[in-house]
């Protein structure tokens, strides 16, 4: 089969791999433009476009694919991009993590198939991942899915469920995630081939949406209950990094678990070797890697070293 690919970052760079190594042959990967990153905001080519160009596949990065777009170069990339897929020969379109939505235009062309990191219909949306370890869900997991206009709202086509575990992170949940929509996609394609892969209408009941992360939100607010406060933290790990005020400093909170203590919340209970332990609206967090502006991230006893926070109060 040929695969037209679309997707932008490391969770999709990872079925792109997949698929590669696997021996189709991927004509066209689609990927969102480069943008500026760290603190030289230098523009960086995203994970599937650095894949994609070492292993001398052909990439296009149109800022959307909307030929309707009231502003005039997204509508002329847009045409450029959906003339390119008329004249391809392809047979399928995956589609991961990619960033920009797929009109009805780009839909008909050829079937689309979507690696979606959630049982759906859990988690629809654009942070499945974050989401699901921050409302405290004991398990999650990738759908392979046909894609529509709606969102995320297309039949079903493979599932595999995934535990989280108390010590997950977003971080470490999206990688194992990844290498399994890899997996998965590969398999989904085989049956695809043999003209064997079924799909079946998404259930009606149990639909929850998981809205793109803010950095706002990943402020703590201690007058929330401790346990909400640990799944946040862990949410938020890697991007964007739970944090609290310290004497109007901004102390990135990495690792926490739950300890027993009692007070205003906000107030520092304890910090010593074993971590930070700051009094909730019910119940207590024990911080364990912090990071202060400008610095690393360092276990509790080397930040308190250069940070001390005992009698301090988090806002």
């Amino acid at each position: 089969m040929r695969v037209v690919f679309a997707g932008t970052p490391e969770f999709a760079a990872c079925a792109l791999r997949a698929l590669h190594e696997a021996g189709f042959e991927i004509p066209l990967v689609l990927t969102q433009p480069d943008r500026p990153a760290g603190r030289g905001m230098q523009l960086q080519a995203s994970s599937v476009k650095q894949y994609a160009l070492a292993h001398g596949m052909e990439v296009a990065q149109p800022l959307s694919l909307r030929m309707d777009s009231k502003d005039p170069q997204r509508g002329t990339e847009a045409r450029a991009a959906h003339e390119r897929l008329l004249a391809l020969d392809y047979d399928v379109m995956v589609v991961a993590a990619y960033g920009l939505i797929l009109p009805r235009s780009t839909l008909d062309i050829r079937p689309c198939i979507n690696i979606h990191g959630s049982l759906l219909p859990r988690w629809r949306g654009a942070a499945p991942i974050h989401r699901a370890i921050e409302a405290g869900d004991r398990e999650t997991g990738v759908t392979i899915m046909g894609m529509e206009e709606g969102l995320d709202t297309g039949p079903m086509m493979l599932m595999e469920r995934v535990p989280i575990a108390d010590t997950d992170t977003t971080g470490s949940l999206h990688d194992r995630l990844a290498e399994l929509g890899g997996r998965m996609i590969v398999e989904a394609l085989r049956r695809m081939e043999a003209g064997v892969l079924e799909a079946v209408p998404q259930p009606e009941d149990g639909v929850t949406y998981a809205a793109k992360i803010s950095k706002e939100e990943a402020k703590l607010d201690f007058t929330l209950p401790a346990e909400l406060l640990w799944r946040r933290v862990r949410a938020f790990n890697p991007f964007p990094g739970a944090h609290g005020m310290v004497d109007g400093v901004a102390v990135k909170v990495w690792n926490a678990v739950l300890a027993e203590g009692s007070g205003a919340p906000g107030a520092v209970l304890s910090a010593d070797a074993q971590g930070v332990v700051v009094a909730c609206g019910g119940g207590a967090l024990r911080m364990t890697e912090l990071q202060k502006p400008g610095g690393k991230r360092l276990a509790a006893p080397d930040f308190l070293k250069s940070f001390p926070l005992s009698g301090k109060v988090f806002s």
